[in-house]
């Protein structure tokens, strides 16, 4: 059984529409945006440090949850610093619900089967955020900190991405 990757799609559709919107994001709704799409990977990999069969992939949860849980400590750091409340917005709720699918559908699963969706979600995930990141968020941030955090973010997620494809090889995706 395949998880089809709804949040993926709901993150690019929306990121499309916003970034073809003329103002795109407000500040506190990118900040929204980043707590909420850290949050979905955080909760994935916790699922995978559980639930995962590979001890590769329960390795790459364990990254996941420490990484993204770092990035969001900074995120909510800068919110208080600048005295912005984050905002919800369509993409932020969408996130939030597609990833509760996709929670939903790894549940259901175990052994090899979970390792191979969790992984094809990682994979099809992070290329998304970083989409998102460099099409919408960065050029849509007005505020200069702001920016500058998903600028410094985006390595990271560059190098989560090979990750994924990485043990997506070994899975024999």
């Amino acid at each position: 059984m395949r998880v089809v990757p709804t949040l993926i799609a709901v993150l690019a559709a929306t990121c499309t529409c916003l970034a073809q919107a003329q103002s795109g994001p407000s500040d506190p709704q990118i900040a929204q945006i980043v707590v909420t799409a850290n949050q979905v990977d955080i909760d994935a990999g916790k699922l995978a440090e559980k639930q995962a069969k590979s001890k590769d992939v329960r390795a790459f949860g364990k990254q996941m949850v420490t990484d993204h849980t770092a990035v969001n400590k900074s995120a909510t750091e800068l919110v208080t610093k600048l005295h912005v409340k984050p905002e919800p917005s369509d993409t932020s709720k969408s996130l939030k619900k597609g990833g509760d699918e996709n929670m939903a559908k790894l549940k259901k699963l175990k052994g090899a089967a979970f390792d191979k969706a969790y992984v094809d979600n990682e994979v099809t995930y992070h290329q998304a955020v970083i989409d998102a990141v460099d099409k919408t968020l960065i050029p849509s941030a007005k505020n200069a900190d702001l920016k500058a955090l998903l600028e410094k973010v985006r390595p990271a997620l560059e190098q989560h991405l090979e990750h994924a494809k990485h043990l997506q090889s070994q899975l024999g995706s």
